[in-house]
């Protein structure tokens, strides 16, 4: 079987899958998974075309990879045809753990544990099961590798996850301010004293790089629209978690009713291999399926919540850079309560508070320019612009959202 496949992408064009290993890892069944998990989560709910999947993403994230490697090895930059091979591996997986709606049920289905974790987990398993051929590719993801830049091409400030998923979410949901300059950028890396950094002149893109993720968080990621509809799925799992531990009949699949009976800790992902086993055929279907199912359902958080999402009748949102009063919060509870006949104790399911943050540039986690006489400088420092220096503080913003028809 020819395993050397070509994919048309709407992003890059033609992505080559490189060889055979490769190819199989992504025709695991755990790989294949990630086409029913979408990117954004709910945001099609505010661009309809953002229908992108983690599985699009996690292949253009191997293009970029190979095209980084290329360009640093003809900059002079050493790397065997095992590290390249690793590297790409480690890339491609590097979202395997994310679970339905990507972030979304981080707070509710998996609390206080980190995609992250999860995909260094399926890798040890993915590890085992072709013999031993994911081994480097562990240490690069895990940063245990020698040769540090390699991991820093998976995860840091100006990774290649970040490279793919700002332009493949720019072109997805249309919105033209998250454009980066990803052919130049990818041309100016290099590696200095096995550390990944920018050379000088390019600059320039990196600032736009920054602005573009800036941009592209209020406007995309932290829409208004998008925290609503996450924040309803969140209290609807929350809700039917409650329920099923109270012993009621909660239709749902094998893999989503495992999880809404456990609280799983990370401990029980790695000690019990039944809990990666359904966490790996759990993705954005068997949500959707379960609203379906629960939108007759007899409890009435639980239909009303269902329904919402269903028809799009989302929660409306208020965002302030003031903390949000005891007094605000305490007429939406009443609120509801009347409106719905609710017991005060369960208006918490029926709206939600909290904050958002965006953190376009942290400083410290750097950007390293390599300057032309030899010095290595943050980007902060290194760039002309005053903004650069003021993304580099963290904004947050309170929300705090409930059903439109609950008037205060």
């Amino acid at each position: 079987m020819n395993k050397k496949k070509i994919i048309n992408d709407p992003v890059y064009g033609f992505i080559k899958i490189p060889g055979e290993l490769i190819f199989d890892i992504i025709q695991h069944p755990w790989f294949q998974r990630l086409r029913h998990i979408k990117q954004l989560g709910l945001t099609d709910f505010v661009y309809p075309s953002a229908q992108h999947t983690r599985f699009q993403h996690a292949l253009g994230a191997l293009h970029l990879m190979g095209r980084v490697l290329d360009s640093l090895r003809s900059k002079g930059v050493h790397i065997t045809e095992e590290e390249y091979e690793a590297s790409l591996i480690a890339v491609l997986l590097h979202d395997l753990g994310h679970g339905p709606f990507s972030h979304a049920l981080e707070d509710s289905l998996l609390t206080g544990i980190k995609h992250e974790s999860i995909s260094y987990l399926f890798m040890q398993q993915l590890n085992q099961e072709f013999n031993g051929a994911l081994t480097l590719a562990l240490k690069i993801f895990q940063n245990s590798y020698n040769r540090k830049f390699f991991h820093q091409l998976i995860a840091s400030q100006l990774d290649i996850d970040r490279l793919d998923y700002l332009m493949r979410d720019c072109f997805f949901s249309g919105v033209p301010e998250g454009t980066i300059g990803v052919d130049r950028i990818v041309a100016m890396l290099t590696v200095h004293h096995d550390q990944l950094v920018v050379e000088e002149k390019g600059i320039y893109s990196i600032e736009n790089f920054l602005n573009a993720r800036r941009l592209m968080y209020w406007q995309v990621y932290l829409h208004k629209t998008t925290v609503s509809a996450e924040r309803m799925v969140v209290n609807l799992i929350r809700r039917a978690q409650h329920l099923v531990k109270a012993g009621e009949n909660i239709p749902a699949s094998e893999a989503l009713t495992y999880f809404l009976k456990h609280s799983v800790t990370l401990h029980d992902f790695k000690d019990h291999r039944e809990t990666l086993a359904y966490f790996g055929r759990l993705d954005d279907e068997d949500i959707w399926g379960a609203i379906k199912f629960w939108l007759n359902h007899d409890d009435f958080i639980l239909a009303t919540l269902s329904t919402m999402l269903y028809e799009r009748k989302l929660f409306q949102v208020v965002l302030s850079s003031e903390p949000i009063k005891k007094t605000q919060l305490e007429k939406v509870r009443t609120g509801i309560s009347k409106t719905f006949g609710t017991l005060r104790s369960e208006s918490p399911y029926l709206f939600s508070h909290g904050v958002v943050t965006n953190e376009a540039y942290t400083e410290g986690q750097k950007i390293n320019v390599l300057m032309k006489t030899g010095e290595v400088v943050d980007i902060a420092q290194a760039s002309d612009l005053p903004s650069i220096k003021a993304i580099s503080k963290i904004v947050k913003k309170n929300y705090l959202c409930w059903p439109k028809n609950v008037y205060l």
